[in-house]
């Protein structure tokens, strides 16, 4: 036995359980145990740490931060034109049902023409051609050997087509000559067929470009959605054999609303007018304490584009800096005072929307946005519908229109560069009051996510709830958010209240790009003159007054259903609404604005139809 054990079983069991009663302080305890046992036991445990192999650093979790990217813009890819295929027009039978005619036989007798010609246009163009004359096999444009007076009405329609801000020279055709002589039957016969041909192609086109614009909107971005505008075109050259009015019906093409008849004024008011006599970099960015050539220009437009009274009480500064490329701290006063006049907030800062407003755009500029503004209405449907609600993102305002007139108008607050408005029409469907506010997925990543990883129960503290995918409410806390990168698999939503980020209500009208009119605690953004600040959503300076408008209830009304709580109502009336991006639009009185371009789209648009031109009228 163990000499140890020895001495424990020899020691008086009364002594060990007094001991033990006597409950020691620790090092009291260990000096016992060292008496009893001699220390034996701490020797081995201290030789057990020595032995075992040291326990490796657990590293720390690194978190991969994930973005869910914003839309992008596109490089432009046009259509290709095709080589129309007559094969099948050369070798098909004359219908039996065809009523013989002069110009069907001469038809018959000249399709061999179209042996070699080489016509092209756009896919659906040419397999509209050999539809219609598959199955009618006759002339439109020919009557005996000549073209006739439809066909001369319309190579003039086709050629005022800058009249439309649309490109003559694409959609040019000669007319055949009018004498010919008998022995040369052949070759008129050849002329003719082709000439018919051209024609139908290119007044196909022209019909095309008029119905729905030249650009396909959904090839500029993923922030441009925008349904097919349904055209038969077979239907048009049927519509054309029978009309009487060739000029009338093609320019029916065009949408027949009031914004595109004012903005057709507006550009031949512009091309007949000479360029604004002081021309200012639309760009400009001025700080008092900088100094630019533009700032005489300016100085100059604050003395003319004012009243009388402004230039008595600033005279002096006006006369003493007339010439002066620096914006001296004196002047701050007279450009607030400058800014206030034409209705802007007077923050003494000289940028874009102040020389707008005294410097207007140059000649060139207007043009191109009225023919951009001519170009964006095809995408849109013909008739825009009333009531309609009408968000110009360039000019951060929503109109709401019924019979013609603007009945209400409000400043509105739009996405920022970053998190873009996308362009689209929709329907207004519903109204939330004291809505709860469901966190999209781009901001639970991109903005969320990062505070989750480090405090996970703030989303709790916060007034947020979160549900899994069937709806069940779950803790944020007990989510590990780094888990599942930029598809985090949890609803996330904010409760109603003052604080909430829709304020009182939203207006929905349901869309893949989770965007919709609402309120906002964030009033003061409201006062600035460039407001590009949401996430994507619109704001509305006047959410209750837009409310009672689409409802067609009083103001009354709303405030009841806000201060009743939560709840939802229905819209029983059709009522469209444009998200648009128009940097020229004109007023119910037809007098167009310029805005400026606050997400450079207008450059996307003009690359676009630089690119189709080039397809149409390629070079050499």
């Amino acid at each position: 036995m163990h000499e140890n054990h020895r001495r424990l079983l020899a020691y008086p069991a009364c002594l060990l359980a007094a001991a033990m009663m006597m409950a020691p302080a620790p090092a009291e305890a260990q000096n016992i145990f060292q008496m009893l046992f001699g220390g034996g036991i701490k020797e081995r445990r201290e030789r057990d740490v020595r032995t075992q192999a040291p326990k490796p650093k657990q590293p720390k979790t690194r978190v991969k931060r994930v973005k869910i990217s914003a839309p992008s813009y596109y490089t432009y890819r046009p259509d290709k034109l095709v080589k129309v295929s007559f094969a099948e027009l050369l070798k098909a039978p004359r219908p039996a049902s065809l009523e013989p005619s002069l110009d069907s036989g001469l038809f018959g007798e000249a399709l061999g023409g179209l042996e070699d010609f080489d016509l092209r246009d756009y896919q659906d163009v040419a397999a509209a051609l050999t539809a219609y004359y598959g199955d009618k096999r006759a002339f439109i444009w020919v009557s005996g050997f000549s073209a006739n007076g439809r066909a001369a009405e319309a190579v003039r329609v086709l050629g005022e087509a800058a009249d439309f801000a649309l490109e003559p020279a694409d959609y040019t055709v000669t007319m055949p000559a009018p004498g010919f002589s008998m022995d040369q039957m052949a070759a008129r016969n050849t002329e003719l067929i082709r000439f018919e041909m051209a024609l139908s192609a290119r007044v196909l086109r022209y019909v095309r470009d008029a119905w729905s614009g030249r650009v396909d909107p959904n090839l500029l971005s993923g922030y441009h959605d925008f349904p097919k505008k349904p055209l038969e075109l077979v239907k048009v050259l049927d519509r054309l054999a029978h009309t009487q009015d060739v000029r009338a019906y093609l320019e029916s093409r065009h949408p027949q609303n009031e914004h595109f008849s004012a903005l057709r004024v507006e550009l031949e008011a512009l091309r007949a007018s000479a360029e604004n006599d002081i021309v200012v970099d639309p760009k400009l960015l001025l700080r008092p304490g900088k100094s630019s050539p533009e700032f005489p220009k300016m100085l100059a437009l604050f003395a003319r584009e004012t009243d009388e009274a402004f230039r008595t009480e600033h005279a002096a500064l006006l006369e003493s800096f007339k010439d002066s490329e620096l914006y001296d701290e004196q002047l701050v006063s007279l450009v607030k005072a400058a800014q206030e006049f034409k209705g802007l907030k007077g923050d003494g800062v000289i940028g874009p929307r102040t020389v707008g407003a005294f410097a207007g755009e140059s000649r060139a500029a207007r043009i191109a946005k009225v023919e951009y503004a001519l170009e964006r209405l095809r995408w849109h449907p013909s008739d825009l519908g009333s009531p309609r609600v009408f968000i110009n993102q360039p000019a951060f305002t929503a109109t709401y229109v019924e019979g013609g007139s603007d009945k209400l108008s409000m400043r509105v607050v739009v996405g920022k560069k970053s998190n873009q408005t996308n362009f689209f029409y929709d329907q207004i469907e519903q109204i939330d009051y004291n809505p709860y506010w469901g966190v999209p997925q781009s901001i639970i990543v991109n903005e969320m996510l990062p505070k989750l990883h480090r405090d996970p129960g703030y989303l709790d503290r916060a007034g947020y709830e979160v549900t899994d995918a069937r709806g069940r409410r779950i803790s944020s806390s007990a989510v590990n958010w780094g888990r599942y990168g930029g598809k985090v698999p949890f609803n996330v939503r904010q409760r109603p209240g003052s604080g909430n980020a829709l304020g009182e209500l939203k207006i929905l009208f349901p869309n893949k790009h989770a965007i919709y009119m609402h309120d906002t605690p964030s009033k003061s953004l409201f006062e600035r003159d460039t407001r590009a600040y949401s996430h994507g959503c619109v704001r509305l300076a006047d959410p209750r007054g837009m409310a009672a408008a689409v409802l067609d209830k009083p103001l009354d009304y709303v405030a009841a259903k806000i201060g009743a709580g939560h709840s939802s109502e229905k819209i029983t009336r059709k009522i469209p609404v444009y998200v648009a991006y128009f940097t020229a639009w004109p007023d119910q009185d037809g007098k167009v604005a310029y805005h400026a371009d606050v997400y450079d789209r207008d450059s996307r648009v003009q690359k676009a139809l630089e690119a189709i031109e080039a397809v149409r009228q390629p070079a050499g």
